[in-house]
């Protein structure tokens, strides 16, 4: 199994922008027992080696044993159950640059088994345990890059079930894929302008189509109309900073476009079902209790994923 034997928070040192770090899982929570979700700023593979239990992967349950995988980004929250064990390996963005490899082809959840899974476990503890001999020498810099590009690349091509609008050389097959490409585009405007606007007319500008065609591509890929996905992401962003920070409810609604509070509150009882105050309040509980709010279209995670 993978080593368990990483350095304490107190002896890690900080970790630069361009390298990789290996975690055990309590490292990313600063309070005892996950009291709330974590907000991240870092990419993660977060491979469990024991322990039954639960991770909330944006407000979203997520069965976990030995042997799961998860893949979480930078902004995302996250809060585990207690019982759980795990490898965490952690870098940032820069970290990949000029390497053929997208860690977004890594599906968010997987329970790894047979050959996938020991080549898995034998790559990811090559990588820790090369990371405990090489630590701060620049030399070993390519050789860990390139490790955990091999990993990243062995997890994109794990066994998935059939994608929507893939392999279909029909009509029908190519206007679904138009669809789905039309949907991930919007999602990237979303991700760079939602705190800004949630009119789907601005995206529709930006995009050089109309809001017709992008409502169209939504349903189809999401079952949700364009100005539902837009709002969705903002709830969830909402719903991020509610739970894992003790920003002020009023501030947190102006980041998000809403100068009034009273606008954000009626918005966000909407989205999610419950005030602002009720939802932050629910952190307290314990995981699988905490308010749960819809989640947003994302071309990682919904069908029509190529």
């Amino acid at each position: 199994m993978v080593p368990s034997g990483q350095l304490s928070p107190a002896t890690r040192p900080h970790l630069p922008a361009a390298e990789i770090d290996i975690l055990e899982l309590g490292d990313l929570a600063p309070e005892a027992g996950w009291r709330r979700p974590v907000l991240l700023d870092a990419d993660l593979l977060v491979l469990v080696t024991g322990g039954h239990g639960t991770a909330e992967l944006d407000f979203r349950p997520l069965p976990c044993r030995p042997g799961t995988l998860l893949r979480v980004g930078p902004g995302q929250v996250l809060r585990c159950t207690a019982q759980l064990d795990a490898t965490v390996v952690r870098w940032h963005g820069e970290t990949l640059r000029g390497l053929d490899v997208d860690p977004d082809a890594v599906p968010t959840h997987h329970q790894l088994a047979g050959e996938d899974e020991d080549a898995v476990i034998n790559e990811v503890s090559q990588l820790v345990v090369d990371i405990r001999r090489h630590r701060g020498d620049p030399a070993a810099r390519s050789l860990l890059r390139h490790q955990l590009a091999v990993l990243l690349l062995r997890l994109a091509l794990l066994p998935s079930g059939p994608t929507e609008g893939t392999g279909d050389a029909s009509a029908d097959g190519a206007a679904q894929r138009a669809e789905v490409d039309t949907f991930r585009r919007l999602c990237r405007e979303i991700e760079h302008d939602y705190q800004h606007t949630r009119r789907v007319e601005d995206y529709a500008d930006r995009l050089g189509c109309s809001v017709r065609t992008l409502t169209r591509a939504c349903l189809a890929v999401t079952g949700r109309s364009a100005k539902q996905v837009v709002d969705e992401r903002v709830a969830l962003q909402a719903s991020r900073l509610l739970a894992a920070t003790d920003e002020p409810v009023a501030r947190i609604g102006r980041r998000l476009g809403f100068p009034e509070p009273t606008n954000f509150g009626r918005f966000f009882a909407r989205e999610v079902g419950v005030s602002p105050g009720a939802f932050r309040a629910a952190r307290e509980q314990p995981p699988p209790r905490v308010v749960r709010p819809r989640r947003p279209a994302d071309p990682l995670t919904d069908p029509g994923r190529a």
